[in-house]
């Protein structure tokens, strides 16, 4: 008998060779109806993996990340089968699960393809995986693997091969199909009841553009035909809200291939927007106690280097920018940080002068490959939110705190409620990725899950994802359609203090080192704004819309009584225009609604006559008649109640 640790805790005994799926089956058959996949001590395996020793077994199904991995995994399998039927001589590659869904990459050789034949794809999809074939890994050897690959004139499975050695190749057969696999795959094909393929794109091998190029094969399955309308409609639905085609209709930021791939140019309107946005962040900074500098969009070579980011982000960055001076290079700054590092040091501190907090809107530059740029998400240039706090150790803990304070008021003012905090620490298995002593790595990561133990965060622990200098807490916001994104980000270090030799008089006289905090609520202007586009539609709070209200004269004859309105209301600090076109009223509401400008004001005979004007709000209709002041006052009550000032 062997014993098997649940994740409840339980322990149950079950004779040697029993499978994970025996497993479920004990539990309930509801379960093992649902059951796709399982880990065994923190190995994935299939559901008919004998178990020989004691250990603990998760069981995984498809609402799991998990079971999702698995399942889509096991998709890509049954799609290479099903294209490979209908293209012979093609060439298999690779075919991971991705976030939602999976790809292939294939080597289709003279066989065209094209979106007109992915309906013949999925129907093929389909009559394969009917047969409810059951997926089977099996053990390999190095020399096997690589005759079955040459003799298909593979080569792309032959360098993957040669990679690997005796003891950890491995093939997963189904049906009459067979592939290079590590394993993970959901019982049989029988589950995979609806499919669609998504899109088709080039691909270098490898991600290297010096080797042959391949055409990716995007898809996504659902083991019930309904969750796969409804993420379609879903997919729908986030195309309509696409912040770069609401940026576009907005009128917020634009492109241009003179100026450069991923260098966002920002238009009137979302200039003042972001404006506004570093305002109401700059209002509660100062409450906090931080001090606003401004640092130079260029460094020496030098400071990096010291820093780390050079060694870290070198290859990634903007070439180096040399000068009439001999052996001066100088670099387009990747990270506030180093920058702010001088700035303390421009004199001796006092622990008594400690914390110091420094903020700024400084904007960076990474050179992004430009298969990765995607509108404002991810760019080439942007402006963090960034600021840097030295303190002391007695200090660190109510720093922390405070941050999260601030990170939660500006989520708060800005609509997004549901979130997840993830403590990203280093992954113990790679420590050349990290600079710095375990001592201090220890101390970080302590101090920051002792702090989002204390301010009650929901949060999950994540190895592996720290920054190179630091352990971070990263906060992962859900949008309205459901989507996770990341946004704030605080970070404790250690290190750059070191590398910088930082040091501040403690109590005793004695030099010490001050710790410094990175932090970021938005995280980037640019990015931050992109996500907020797309969870509002472009709906955005009263307080924080380009236009607020716009007035619609009924004929030009009242004009002049629209320009009262619209000067008592920019009095008033209530941003206004005037739709003065030779158009029809009803014409003019339909424009009003599609530029999202929350209130519409209509004034004609009787709102001059009454000194009143008729409101409509965007998406709701008509609000009735207001006299001037009343309708100022309903404005400010509305901006008032959305932003709270932050304590």
């Amino acid at each position: 008998m062997i014993n098997i640790t649940l994740p409840d805790g339980s322990i149950r005994a079950y004779d040697k060779n029993s499978t994970p799926m025996d497993v479920a089956m004990s539990i309930s058959h509801g379960l093992a109806r649902n059951v796709i996949s399982a880990s065994f001590n923190g190995d994935t395996v299939e559901t008919k993996t004998p178990l020989t020793t004691d250990g603990n077994l998760t069981l995984f199904t498809f609402d799991q990340p998990e079971g999702k991995k698995a399942f889509w995994h096991s998709s890509a399998h049954v799609l290479a089968q099903a294209i490979q039927k209908l293209y012979p001589g093609i060439k298999l590659t690779i075919g991971p699960a991705i976030e939602n869904g999976f790809y292939y990459d294939i080597d289709f050789g003279n066989h065209k393809i094209s979106e007109n034949d992915f309906t013949k794809i999925e129907q093929k999809f389909l009559e394969l995986a009917r047969g409810k074939h059951e997926f089977i890994l099996r053990e390999v050897s190095k020399a096997d693997a690589l005759e079955k690959y040459k003799k298909e004139n593979n080569p792309f499975k032959v360098e993957l091969i040669e990679n690997l050695t005796d003891g950890e190749i491995t093939f997963c057969d189904h049906d009459d199909f067979t592939d290079l696999c590590r394993g993970g795959h959901v019982p049989n094909t029988g589950i995979l009841k609806a499919v669609k393929v998504m899109s088709a794109a080039g691909a270098y091998w490898r991600g290297d553009e010096k080797k042959p190029q391949l055409t990716r094969i995007y898809g996504i399955t659902f083991p019930k035909a309904k969750l796969l309308t409804e993420y379609l409609e879903l997919l729908e639905l986030a195309k309509q809200r696409d912040h770069r085609k609401l940026g576009k209709e907005l009128e917020l930021f634009t492109f241009s291939q003179k100026v450069g791939q991923g260098l966002p140019l920002w238009l009137p309107k979302g200039a003042a927007l972001r404006s506004r946005l570093e305002d109401f962040l700059k209002k509660a900074q100062k409450k906090a106690g931080y001090e606003m500098v401004m640092t130079p969009h260029i460094g020496q070579k030098e400071l990096y280097v010291t820093s780390g980011h050079y060694e870290k982000y070198g290859e990634d960055s903007f070439q180096p920018i040399k000068t009439p001076k001999m052996d001066e290079e100088f670099l387009l700054k990747p990270m506030n940080c180093p920058h702010h590092c001088e700035v303390y040091n421009y004199k001796p501190w006092s622990y008594k002068e400690l914390p110091k907090r420094y903020a700024e809107f400084g904007t960076v530059y990474r050179y992004e490959q430009s298969g990765e740029l995607h509108g404002m998400t991810r760019v080439r240039c942007f402006t963090q939110d960034d600021a840097h706090i030295f303190c002391t150790p007695d200090q660190l803990d109510q720093e922390f705190k405070e941050v999260i304070d601030l990170v939660l008021y500006v989520f708060g003012s800005l609509g997004f409620e549901d979130f997840t905090a993830q403590v990203s620490l280093r992954d113990p298995e790679n420590p050349t990725k990290y600079i710095g002593s375990d001592e201090n790595w220890n101390k970080a990561e302590n101090a920051i899950i002792n702090a989002a133990r204390e301010k009650g965060l929901n949060y999950v622990v994540e190895t592996g994802e720290a920054a190179f200098y630091g352990p971070k807490l990263d906060f992962m916001v859900k949008d309205a359609l459901g989507r996770s994104w990341q946004l704030g980000t605080i970070q404790v270090d250690y290190n750059l203090p070191e590398r910088f030799d930082l040091t501040y008089k403690g109590s005793d006289n004695a030099q010490h080192r001050p710790i410094m905090i990175h932090r970021a609520p938005f995280g980037s202007m640019e990015r931050f704004i992109a996500v907020l586009l797309e969870h509002t539609g472009g709906n955005f709070p009263l307080w924080l819309m380009p236009e607020q209200v716009i007035i619609l004269p009924i004929s030009e004859k009242y004009q002049k009584y629209a320009e009262k309105v619209s000067e008592l209301l920019e009095n008033s600090e209530i941003r206004t225009l005037i739709d003065d076109r030779n158009e029809k009223t009803g014409r003019k509401i339909r424009d009003a609604e599609v530029s999202k400008i929350p209130y519409m004001i209509i004034v004609g005979e009787k709102e001059e006559g009454e000194e009143s004007v008729s409101v409509r709000k965007h998406g709701e209709g008509d609000l009735g008649t207001y006299s001037v002041d009343n309708f100022i006052k309903h404005v400010a009550n509305e901006i008032e109640n959305t932003i709270v000032p932050f304590k």
